[in-house]
C-alpha cells in the first residue's frame, strides 16, 4: 500500500491488471485508496491475486482439522481440490488433536498450495492454551500476539482476527441475547474472554501493535465478523452492526498505517436484507473490500448449504461484495470431506461466475461462449471439456453407455438441437440440387 500510495508500480500490481484484463494503474489507485487488495505476504513466494473495487469477484476455500478429525495428508488433499476447481485463496482453520498437528498441517498448505492462505490465529492461541493451561480461554495477550507473529513468518499472506468484538458489545449481548447467540467460533473465544476477565479484547486494545506487526511481514488483515448472524432471525440486529461501526474505524485506522484490510461480513441473512447489508458496509466502510460467508439466505438446509450459500453469494455479489467464502453441503452437520469441499467450491465458483457475467459480461463470458458452440454442434467431449466439472459431466453423459446420433439419453432422437439441425441440412441439400 505505501508503494502504491508513493506512485509506484510493482511486479505484483503487473501480475494483478494482466489476470484482470485491466490497466495497472486502476489496480495501483485501488491499492492506494484501500479498495483493492493484494494479500501476499513478504515471507514466502505466491502467486499474487487483487480483491476489491472493479475486479472479478474471487471465492475462498475453507480446510483444515478439528479435534475430532485430524487427517494431515487428507486436509492437503482437501487444500489441492478446492484450487483445482477454481478457488482463488484456501484458509486454514484447524484445531487438530494438538498443537504440533495444526502446525505441521500449516507447514504443509503453506509449501505446496501457491494461492493465498490465510489463517484464523485464534484458533492456534485456543488449542495452545488448552494444553498448556487447562481451558481454551485461559490465553493471555502475549498468547495471542506471539501465535499471529508465528504464523506471520511461516509466510500467512492473510489472519482473520476479530478486532471488531469489543467489551461494550459483549456486555450488551448479555443483557439482549440472540437467537443464535455469537456462532463466530473467533468472535466466541474472544467474548467468552472479555466475560471472564472484564478486560476489553486485546486485538483492539493493542491494535497498532498489530498494525506494526502488518507492516513487518506485509499480510493483510481480514476484519473478522465475531458477531455475524449465525440464524436469520439476529440478522441486522445492533450487535452486528454495531461491531460493523467498530471496523469502520480499524480500517481507516489501517489505512492510516498502510497496512491493506479488508472487512468479513454475515453471516445468515434473508434475501430481502442482503443488499442493504453490502451497501451499509461499503458506505461505513469507504468501499474496503468486503468478504461474505455465503450469505445463506434460510436456515432449513443442511446437506444442501452450499446452494444456499451460492444463491446468496450472487445476490451479494451484484450488490457488490468482492470475496465470497464458500460453504460445503457439511456446514452445521460436520467436517468437510474432499466431496464436499468439491461441491462448496464448485458452487462458490458458479455463484462467482454468475456475478461477474453480469458485471463484466465478455470480459469473463468466453467459457461459456465456447460451451455453447460446443452444444451447438453437439460435441459432447467439447461440452465435458468446458464444463465446471468435465469428471461428472463425463459420468453423467456415459452412464447409460454410448449413444447414437450424438444425443443424449434425456431427449434422444427429440432433440431439439438435432431436429432442427437435421432440417436445416436437408433443406440446404435440396437447394444445392
Amino acid at each position: 500500500m505505501k508503494i502504491a500510495r508513493e506512485g509506484k508500480i510493482t511486479e505484483e500490481m503487473e501480475i494483478v491488471a494482466k489476470k484482470e484484463q485491466i490497466d495497472v494503474e486502476f489496480i495501483r489507485k485501488g491499492i492506494a485508496q484501500g479498495r483493492i487488495i493484494v494479500p501476499k505476504s513478504n515471507q514466502r513466494k505466491t502467486e499474487p491475486i487483487g480483491i476489491g473495487e472493479g475486479l472479478l469477484v474471487k471465492i475462498n476455500a475453507n480446510v483444515g482439522s478439528s479435534k475430532r478429525v485430524c487427517d494431515i495428508a487428507g486436509e492437503l488433499e482437501k487444500a489441492k481440490i478446492a484450487v483445482k476447481y477454481g478457488a482463488d485463496t484456501v484458509m486454514d482453520l484447524s484445531t487438530g488433536i494438538s498443537e504440533e498437528d495444526v502446525k505441521l498441517i500449516r507447514k504443509q498448505i503453506l509449501d505446496e498450495i501457491k494461492v493465498p492462505i490465510g489463517t484464523v490465529p485464534i484458533y492456534q492461541s485456543a488449542l495452545r492454551a488448552l494444553e498448556k493451561k487447562g481451558a481454551v480461554i485461559n490465553f493471555d495477550e502475549d498468547d495471542l500476539f506471539n501465535v499471529v507473529e508465528e504464523q506471520a513468518k511461516e509466510g500467512v499472506d492473510f489472519f482473520t482476527i476479530h478486532v471488531g468484538v469489543t467489551k461494550n458489545i459483549v456486555n450488551y449481548l448479555k443483557d439482549h441475547p440472540r437467537m443464535m447467540g455469537v456462532v463466530s467460533r473467533g468472535g466466541t473465544f474472544l467474548a467468552a474472554w472479555i466475560l471472564e476477565n472484564d478486560l476489553e479484547n486485546p486485538f483492539n486494545r493493542n491494535y497498532d501493535y498489530l498494525l506494526d506487526m502488518a507492516k513487518e511481514y506485509d499480510f493483510t488483515l481480514s476484519l473478522g465478523d465475531g458477531m455475524r448472524p449465525g440464524s436469520i432471525f439476529d440478522s441486522t440486529d445492533y450487535a452486528q452492526i454495531q461491531e460493523l461501526v467498530e471496523i469502520s474505524k480499524l480500517v481507516k485506522r489501517a489505512w492510516a498505517q498502510n497496512v491493506q484490510v479488508m472487512v468479513e461480513g454475515p453471516g445468515h441473512i434473508p434475501a430481502n436484507e442482503i443488499e442493504r447489508n453490502i451497501k451499509i458496509m461499503k458506505s461505513l466502510c469507504d468501499n474496503a473490500p468486503f468478504y461474505v460467508l455465503g450469505p445463506l439466505v434460510t436456515d432449513i438446509a443442511p446437506g444442501y448449504d452450499h446452494l444456499v450459500s451460492a444463491i446468496g453469494g450472487v445476490i451479494a455479489g451484484l450488490a457488490g461484495a468482492d470475496y465470497l467464502c464458500y460453504v460445503t453441503p457439511s456446514e452445521h452437520l460436520a467436517l468437510p470431506n474432499k466431496e464436499e469441499v468439491k461441491r462448496g467450491v464448485i458452487a462458490s465458483k458458479i455463484a462467482a461466475h454468475a456475478v461477474n457475467i453480469a458485471k463484466y459480461g465478455k470480459k469473463v463470458s468466453d467459457w461459456d461462449y465456447k460451451m455453447d458452440i460446443a452444444r451447438k454442434n453437439l460435441d459432447w467431449e467439447g461440452m465435458i471439456k468446458h464444463s465446471i466439472d468435465p469428471e461428472l459431466s463425463r459420468e453423467i453423459h456415459y452412464r447409460n453407455g454410448e449413444i447414437e446420433n450424438d444425443v443424449c439419453s434425456m431427449c434422444g432422437e427429440f432433440c431439439a438441437i438435432k431436429i432442427l439441425q437435421d432440417a436445416l441440412d436437408k433443406r440446404a441439400s435440396k437447394k444445392i440440387l
